[in-house]
C-alpha cells in the first residue's frame, strides 16, 4: 500500500470520528432541550412557577397535564383565554386535582413505603403540601369548596368503575379550618324519603361544595340506585333528594346541578348522558353531549361545564352549554382534572 492511500484512509477515518462526535453532541443537546421544553406533536411544556392564588397571572386553568414527555401527570396551567397554548408545568404530580380559594387538593400516589399507595396532599397557593392523609385505595373523585375551606376526595377499596355494580367508594371530607377529618360520609345520618335510613351497601361519591362552606351535594348508592344527596356537616346528616343521580357538580350560583344520569337503553359500559338539573323547580334537561360522560364537570363560567373524555394520550377536555343548547367543543387536549381560577 502506497504512503498516498495511507494517508487517504487515515483521513477519512478521522473524518468519520468526528463526525460520529458532532452527532452525539447534537443528540445530547436535543435531549437537553427536550428534558425541558416537550412538544412531541402536542403544546409545548416547560417547567415554571405554578399558582392557584386568586387574580394571581389572570384568569387561567390549572390540570393535570396528560401530555407525554418528562412533565407527564404533573399539575401544569395555561391563560384560559388560548388553552391550546404552551403549557408551564410545576413539578408537583397529580392523579386528581382540584383548587378553589387558593387551596389545592391533590390525589397522588405514595412511593415511600415498601408498597405503593396513594395519599390526599393539601397545596396552599404555591404548591406547597400544608397536610397529607393516606388513602385506603385508588384516587377518582376531588373537590374544593368555593372558599378554600373544605376539601373533599373519593376513592375505589372495591373495585374500578363506576360503570359496573361491583365496586365499593370511600368518601372523606377535610375541614381546613379545624383540621377535622370526616373519614366517611358513611358515618352521616341517613335520611331517606324523610326517614332515618341505614344499610350495609351505602356508597357515597362525588362531592361538591356550596358557598356557605358547609352545605354539599353528592351521590348516594345503595339498593341498586343512585341519589342526589344534600349534606349538612354541622349536622352530619345527608338527605336524599332526586334518584339517578351522580358526580354531581354545583353551579357557582348554586341554583343548578350538572350530572351524569344512566339512559335506558345505552351499553352498559357507556350508560350515562349529562343533564342539568334546577334545584328549585325540579326540572332537568340534557346537555347537547351525547357522548357517555364518567366523569364529574367543572364550571368553567356560569354558563359553561367542562370534563374529561378518553383521548390519545389518557384523555381531553370538552366543553358545552349547561343549558342544553349548541354542541361540545374540544377544549385541550391531552388534559384531565382542570380547575379554573383567577
Amino acid at each position: 500500500m502506497t504512503l498516498q492511500r495511507r494517508i487517504l484512509i487515515l483521513a477519512t477515518a478521522v473524518a468519520l470520528l468526528a463526525a460520529v462526535g458532532v452527532l452525539a453532541v447534537v443528540r445530547a443537546s436535543s435531549r437537553a432541550d427536550e428534558k425541558d421544553h416537550v412538544r412531541a406533536g402536542g403544546p409545548a411544556v416547560t417547567p415554571g412557577a405554578v399558582s392557584l392564588a386568586a387574580g394571581d397571572g389572570g384568569r387561567r386553568i390549572v390540570f393535570r397535564n396528560m401530555a407525554w414527555g418528562p412533565h407527564r401527570d404533573e399539575l401544569a396551567t395555561v391563560a384560559t383565554g388560548s388553552p391550546e397554548g404552551a403549557r408551564t408545568a410545576s413539578g408537583v404530580s397529580c392523579l386528581r386535582f382540584h383548587a378553589a380559594g387558593s387551596t389545592g387538593i391533590c390525589l397522588q400516589a405514595d412511593r415511600s413505603g415498601v408498597q405503593e399507595g396513594y395519599r390526599a396532599v393539601v397545596l396552599d397557593a404555591h404548591l406547597k403540601e400544608v397536610a397529607a392523609h393516606p388513602l385506603g385505595g385508588l384516587p377518582t373523585r376531588a373537590r374544593v369548596s368555593p372558599g378554600g375551606y373544605l376539601a373533599a376526595w373519593t376513592v375505589f377499596v372495591g373495585g374500578d368503575s363506576y360503570a359496573g355494580a361491583n365496586f365499593s367508594t370511600r368518601t372523606s371530607v377535610l375541614d381546613l379550618r379545624t383540621g377535622r377529618l370526616e373519614a366517611s360520609l358513611e358515618d352521616f345520618t341517613i335520611l331517606k324519603d324523610g326517614k332515618p335510613y341505614r344499610s350495609a351497601d351505602v356508597n357515597f361519591w362525588g362531592v361538591t361544595f356550596a358557598a356557605d362552606e358547609r352545605t354539599f351535594y353528592a351521590t348516594l348508592a345503595t339498593g341498586g340506585r343512585t341519589h342526589l344527596v344534600r349534606g349538612d356537616l354541622g349536622e352530619r346528616t345527608v338527605t336524599t333528594l332526586r334518584e339517578n343521580v351522580e358526580c354531581p357538580s354545583l353551579s357557582p350560583d348554586g341554583t343548578r346541578v350538572v350530572f351524569k344520569k344512566r339512559v335506558p337503553g345505552l351499553p352498559a359500559e357507556a350508560p350515562w348522558r349529562l343533564y342539568a338539573l334546577d334545584l328549585a323547580s325540579g326540572a332537568e334537561n340534557p346537555l347537547a353531549e351525547e357522548r357517555s360522560v364518567d366523569d364529574q364537570v367543572v364550571w368553567s363560567d356560569d354558563r359553561t361545564v367542562v370534563y374529561a373524555l378518553p383521548g390519545d394520550f389518557g384523555a381531553d377536555l370538552y366543553a358545552v352549554p349547561a343549558d342544553g343548547s349548541g354542541a361540545p367543543a374540544r377544549l385541550m387536549d391531552s388534559a384531565l382534572a382542570p380547575a379554573f381560577l383567577g
